[in-house]
């Protein structure tokens, strides 16, 4: 049985399994890796993003849009983001933590699809 996201441990499992899902697909891994120049910070920025979320350590001082506002994203980036990280959560997590982190998840890719003017899924 899957278990709960706990600790800072399970939220690294989560986003290093997320990132080599996409480092695998045609689609997405032009976006993540032909832009990002230092991956293992952007990780680090990760950790802490979803640790602010999930564990409620407030570790994350950034805004997460104006990271993305330059970047050449289409509804379909945001389907296979949704897609893999939803999937991603499934495989490794159950219980209140892993569906906050779908909520969240959800959320965040249709906040975005709204400011940066592109139409819903």
């Amino acid at each position: 049985m899957r278990e709960e996201i706990h600790d800072t441990k399970d939220v690294r499992l989560l986003v290093d399994r997320f990132y080599e899902r996409v480092s695998a697909d045609d689609l997405l891994a032009p976006i993540f890796y032909g832009r990002i120049t230092d991956m293992p910070s952007h990780l680090q920025r990760m950790y802490r993003f979803w640790e602010t979320i999930l564990l409620e350590e407030s570790s994350y001082d950034s805004l997460a849009l104006s990271k993305h506002a330059d970047l050449p994203l289409m509804n379909q980036h945001f389907t296979r983001w949704l897609t893999l990280f939803l999937d991603t959560i499934d495989e490794l997590y159950s219980g209140p933590s892993a569906e906050l982190a779908k909520l969240r998840a959800i959320r965040m890719a249709e906040e975005f699809q709204v400011k940066l003017e592109l139409p819903r899924f």
